[in-house]
Order: structure tokens, then sequence, then C-alpha cells
């Protein structure tokens, strides 16, 4: 069950953008711990910067698609957001399908092959 209901909050988490970054804070790597028990689900998760404009927002949003996850499979925890800025969150975090829509890839011309940046 708790595979499951992890896979469903994963999908719920989904939902939830940057409003300046066309990803989902998923798949770009902002999503530090996702920690599922018996009785809580914790997160820990950063920002793309501290200065966030919207650094309220996309946390409660965050705690709003996990209690949701949690409602649509009929079971309750206590959920926990946490912010955390260490280890800075950095590109190299971002899914390598996420990069692809995104069109992070740079084309090396040494080497003739697309890099990531």
């Amino acid at each position: 069950m708790i595979e499951e209901i992890k896979s469903k909050i994963i999908d719920n988490i989904k939902q939830v953008y940057d409003p300046e970054i066309p990803v989902n804070i998923y798949d770009l790597g902002l999503i530090y711990d996702l920690t599922v028990t018996d009785t809580d689900v914790k997160i820990v998760m950063t920002l793309t910067s501290a200065f966030c404009p919207s650094a309220e927002e996309i946390p409660q949003e965050v705690q709003w698609q996990v209690e949701k996850a949690l409602e649509e499979l009929n079971t309750t925890r206590t959920v926990s957001v946490d912010i955390v800025f260490d280890p800075p969150w950095t590109p190299a975090r971002v899914s390598e399908e996420a990069r692809l829509e995104m069109g992070m890839f740079d084309y090396d011309q040494e080497n003739s092959r697309l890099d990531p940046w």
C-alpha cells in the first residue's frame, strides 16, 4: 500500500508547476525526498531560488496535492512539507524528459553531439 500511496503522491505532485518554468516541480528535481509511513508523509523539497516569487504558493500547492492524493486513496496521514536550500538546486537535477521538453541541450561542435547544459 505504501508504494501505491507514494506513486499517487508523485502523480499529484507532477501537477504542480513553477510559474516561470513550463515543467512540473517533480521533473525539475525540486523534490529531494518523499517518505511515506503508516502515519505520515514527509516531503523535503527546495525551490529554484531562495528568492523565488512563488516561495509560499509552491509548497502550499504540494501540501494540497499530497492531501488530495491521500483523500483519493481513502487514507489519512499527517503531511509535512519542508523547504531546504542545502544542497542548493541546480539544473543537473532536472530529469532527462524535462531537459528534452525545455530544450536543455547545447550542440557540442567539437564532438558533433548534443550535450546537456
